[in-house]
């Protein structure tokens, strides 16, 4: 069973550094228990491992002289943003200092004429959209949560955009970052394309605070569409509603957003949101453009659909009901979790390539039966990512055990298929040991970088890398 090892512990500079810390910021260095707690939390169920201190910066100047402390007397440094990460980055397994980003909430910059805008860690993808909204602008990558766009940058998020718009990586222009030295460095420009050099722009993003802490992000903007419709359509099976999308996918047709919910997840989600979709799997479907092309791309997946036997087919341009959708889809974590009372909901996902699909949600559900699993699966099926969600009584040692072994199982069944242990989770404490399967010898390259950059292994150690 995945373990959030503790790692030996540099007493001596732990202690220095928070009598340096407290003196310089005061209230804004907290040490008490509740709060080093809320900056330890995990979602899942890799256990808390508490900060020593949480500091508040509110520049880069402060986060760089936070790191410069902590890296004189070889301190771990953990980057927090809003604490949805899944797989226990936010830890600290080593304890040090937890620097919550929060409190760098500017947008910086809006340019409009070039599609791109610069923000701090801190801002929230709501928070921007909110602001961009009155410009006819939007910054497309939704994972769900509310998560920071400093977190979302450096776990490599995605979301339901996914398949339009790209992820983080598809998405980042250039950044600012704190080196594990204390320096500031710019990893390039707002042009929109470069050969200088090395990119270290996509070597940040994803490399969850090992690296690095991001303070400035120059992100890649979207027109808003015209015109939006929302369409929806049931299956008699998984099998059918992802051969439809693999048809939809392999045809051209240029949606948006294409999510799948298995029967359980639509029983869920109705119960919550007060809905009444019908319970079988479901697809939900968004097409951006022109008021025409929206109208053809809903009529084109309507024949696909049909093909697969599909029913119920709908598809509307209303605001209120496409939004009343997809904010059921993105509660669709929560309504999971309600199927069962006092039960932890453990959020695992892989990706595979879109013709391996249909077989790999197939075969992830009928394993989830056999084990008796209350176990809904959702997924950004576009680009073949699904996500299962077994609640789990964790003081139940069998039924851990057999979650574990579960995962494991989806985690190696999706590297066979030519796929990843993660899509959009990323590694952290939890997938460490399913890296070296999925990319072999590459994981040494990664140490090597990690260990040239980061000498004294005080960037959020302990995750991404095996022996980290």
């Amino acid at each position: 069973m995945v373990q959030a090892t503790d790692l030996p512990r540099n007493e001596t500079g732990i202690a220095a550094v928070l009598g340096v810390l407290k003196q310089r910021f005061g209230e804004k260095c907290q040490t008490g228990e509740s709060m080093r707690e809320q900056h330890g939390h995990t979602t899942t169920w890799i256990k808390n491992q508490l900060p020593d201190a949480v500091v508040f910066p509110k520049s880069t100047e402060e986060v760089a002289e936070i790191v410069k402390t902590c890296a004189a007397h070889k301190v771990p440094v953990i980057g927090f943003g809003t604490g949805t990460s899944l797989e226990g980055h936010v830890n600290a397994p080593a304890g040090g200092i937890s620097i919550d980003l929060m409190e760098m909430n500017e947008i910086l910059a809006v340019n409009a004429e070039d599609l791109d805008c610069v923000v701090q860690p801190g801002v929230t993808r709501e928070q921007l959209n909110t602001y961009l909204r009155d410009q006819g602008l939007f910054f497309p990558i939704d994972p769900g949560a509310n998560a920071s766009l400093g977190g979302m940058t450096a776990t490599r998020a995605s979301g339901t955009n996914a398949v339009r718009y790209g992820t983080m990586k598809d998405n980042v222009v250039c950044l600012e970052v704190v080196t594990p030295q204390g320096e500031i460095i710019r990893t390039g420009t707002r042009a929109k394309k470069s050969s200088a050099g090395y990119d270290l722009t996509r070597l940040m993003v994803g490399s969850e605070g090992t690296l690095g802490l991001i303070t400035e992000i120059t992100l890649k903007l979207q027109g808003i569409p015209e015109a939006m419709s929302s369409a929806r359509v049931s299956f008699e099976s998984l099998d059918a509603a992802c051969q439809a999308v693999m048809m939809t996918i392999q045809y051209g047709i240029p949606v948006a957003r294409i999510e799948l919910l298995d029967t359980l997840s639509v029983q869920a989600v109705n119960a919550y949101s007060k809905l009444s979709l019908p319970e079988a799997p479901l697809l939900l479907l968004e097409f951006h453009g022109s008021e025409s092309s929206v109208a053809e791309q809903a009529e084109l997946f309507g024949g696909i659909a049909e093909e697969f036997g599909g029913t119920g087919f709908e598809w509307t341009t209303s605001a209120e009901e496409r939004n009343k959708l997809w904010q059921a889809r993105h509660d669709a974590y929560w309504a999971g979790v309600a199927l069962r009372p006092g039960a932890k909901g453990i959020s695992t996902d892989v990706c595979v390539p879109i013709s391996r699909l249909a077989e790999c949600v197939s075969a992830a559900q009928a394993r989830l039966d056999e084990l008796g699993f209350i176990a809904p699966i959702v997924g950004h099926v576009g680009d073949g990512n699904f996500h299962c969600l077994p609640l789990v009584d964790v003081e139940n040692p069998e039924e851990l055990a057999k979650a574990d072994a579960f995962i494991g199982w989806l985690n190696d069944l999706a590297i066979e298929m030519g796929g990843t242990c993660t899509g959009e989770h990323g590694i952290g404490q939890g997938k460490r040991p399913y890296l070296v399967k999925e990319l072999g010898g590459a994981v040494d390259m990664m140490a090597a970088i990690k260990r040239a950059i980061d000498p004294d292994n005080i960037m959020n150690p302990g995750k991404i890398l095996p022996d980290a």
